[in-house]
């Protein structure tokens, strides 16, 4: 990591050579195209901010080869002792043509400014100049309601499986459901729940359980959003565990969880996984939904065209592909790297293997995505990943999963695998189309998962669920208060914000 006053694309050889090799394929900055929330940084705050460029040909085709580095990109600003701002900038190069810049701030900015320029030319509406100031994003600027933020950020309407997932609760009356939810899911052994409220933009909690360490999850994107938004008063459950919890048998608690069933009614939100990688983007994770695209070695014609997996043994299912791959090793590259729950069986369909870092599984043309305990919380990311993705029927779901569509995004084969053989054939015998549909289930990654997507999902999650609860909102004994991170001196936009008023 190193910090930069400004940033700039290398360019990998000479020009001149450059569109010699292209030919066709030479760059028009007049047609790029360059968007993303990252361009208005002002009113869109992440932990990372990110924007995207497509490199565009002269005859206004975007291209998708691999053309290397060919951009200049530089993030100016001063702060507030006039000298540089301090920002880290990271790009990736997707080797489609399509480029991802991130960058982050460490210190409110003025005069911002993005220029992305493509031999001296400014390319799409280069330079983007940002007139308001810019803050960190640990900066607490809440002001506006959950409807405000709603609409700057360009959330869309409410996801369709938030609409599914509220619709039995058609009012909720915490006073008489509350003790019921205690009571029944206090087991410490084999659940772990938190009970939240949030009380004018003050975040409180009480768990149940003996592993609530997840609760750390929750209460980030809770913190985080309330340094964006004032969130709507309201109390609320959440499952930290995989399995949902309310079951088609049992009266229907309104909980929240990371993993929903077509077997439980469960409210379903992003995943932890998800959440922590919106929320440490440049941060403490390696894995996000941005670095998996810009990690990827090889684009679609060079990758290995086999099936590819790793995990551990975490049903019968993953057993069986191991066992179907060994028949098939022209079609496979799978091994277990962990034995827990079949360990007695470790001699049958061991040894296991060494773990592969995950960019690495990109290597190859097509991904199989099995259920783990529940579903597999990888799936964004093999989207995101560009290969093709062959996916397990299964009754687990995440909050995005309804809106895929078998043969668009992914290919689906049967729970029991029994047509994995015939599925992964056909895929290396028309390439061009399992091309296609890998491509779609990356843009869909692109346009449905990425960190702002994910904020927008429990924005409105929490908006609607909060116009169901009739009872009123109070703070009870014994909740801890959630702290908010530390303020810094410089975090004083509630104060510049209401000078300008």
């Amino acid at each position: 990591m190193c910090l930069h006053v400004s940033f700039r694309f290398l360019i990998i050889c000479s020009l001149l050579l450059v569109e010699e090799a292209l030919g066709n394929e030479i760059v028009s900055a007049k047609l790029s195209k360059v968007w993303g929330p990252g361009l208005k940084p002002h009113i869109i705050s992440m932990p990372a901010r990110y924007f995207f460029i497509q490199a565009v040909n002269v005859e206004n085709r975007s291209i998708s080869s691999d053309i290397g580095i060919i951009f200049d990109v530089f993030l100016e600003g001063v702060s507030k002792i006039q000298k540089p701002c301090r920002i880290w900038t990271n790009q990736l190069n997707r080797k489609d043509g399509l480029y991802i810049i991130r960058y982050k701030l460490y210190e409110p900015c003025f005069n911002f400014k993005i220029i992305i320029q493509y031999q001296n030319e400014h390319v799409d509406s280069s330079p983007y100049n940002i007139l308001d100031t810019i803050y960190p994003d640990e900066c607490d600027c809440s002001t506006g309601g959950i409807n405000d933020f709603l609409e700057n950020w360009k959330c869309g309407p409410v996801p369709r499986q938030i609409i599914e997932d509220l619709k039995p609760f058609n009012m909720v009356d915490w006073d008489k459901t509350r003790i019921k939810v205690i009571e029944k899911f206090n087991q410490p052994h084999s659940v772990s729940l938190c009970h939240y409220i949030l009380k004018n933009n003050f975040i409180y909690r009480n768990c149940y359980g003996k592993y609530v360490g997840f609760k750390m999850f929750m209460d980030s994107i809770l913190l985080s959003l309330s340094r964006k938004v004032k969130l709507p008063n309201m109390e609320f459950f959440v499952n930290l565990g995989d399995w949902p919890l309310v079951s088609e048998k049992s009266e229907k608690f309104p909980i929240f969880s990371w993993c929903g069933s077509t077997a439980t009614y469960d409210i379903v939100m992003p995943t932890y996984d998800i959440t922590e990688s919106t929320l440490e983007n440049m941060g403490r994770v390696m894995l996000d939904m941005l670095s998996v695209q810009g990690n990827v070695k090889d684009p679609w014609q060079d990758r290995i065209e086999k099936a590819f997996w790793r995990g551990r043994d975490s049903n019968q299912y993953r057993l069986d592909l191991v066992e179907i791959s060994r028949k098939h090793p022209d079609l496979f590259n799978v091994s277990l790297t962990n034995f827990f729950f079949f360990r007695d069986k470790q001699d049958i369909y061991g040894p296991k293997t060494e773990h592969v870092s995950f960019f690495s599984f990109f290597d190859y043309k097509y991904q199989l995505a099995l259920d783990g305990t529940v579903a597999a919380y990888r799936f964004p990311y093999l989207l995101a990943g560009g290969s093709l993705i062959i996916k397990q029927e299964s009754p687990y779901y995440e909050h995005f999963y309804n809106d895929l569509k078998p043969n668009t995004h992914y290919v689906q084969i049967k729970r029991d695998l029994s047509d994995v053989v015939e599925k992964v054939s056909w895929a290396v015998h028309n390439d061009e189309e399992a091309h296609f549909i890998a491509s779609n289930g990356q843009q869909f990654a692109n346009e449905n998962l990425l960190p702002q997507h994910i904020f927008c999902y429990y924005a409105h999650l929490l908006n609607q669920f909060s116009t169901l609860i009739k009872s009123n909102i109070i703070i009870l004994e014994n909740m801890e208060k959630v702290e908010q991170v530390k303020q810094q001196n410089y975090c004083d936009c509630k104060t510049t914000i209401k000078d300008e008023l």
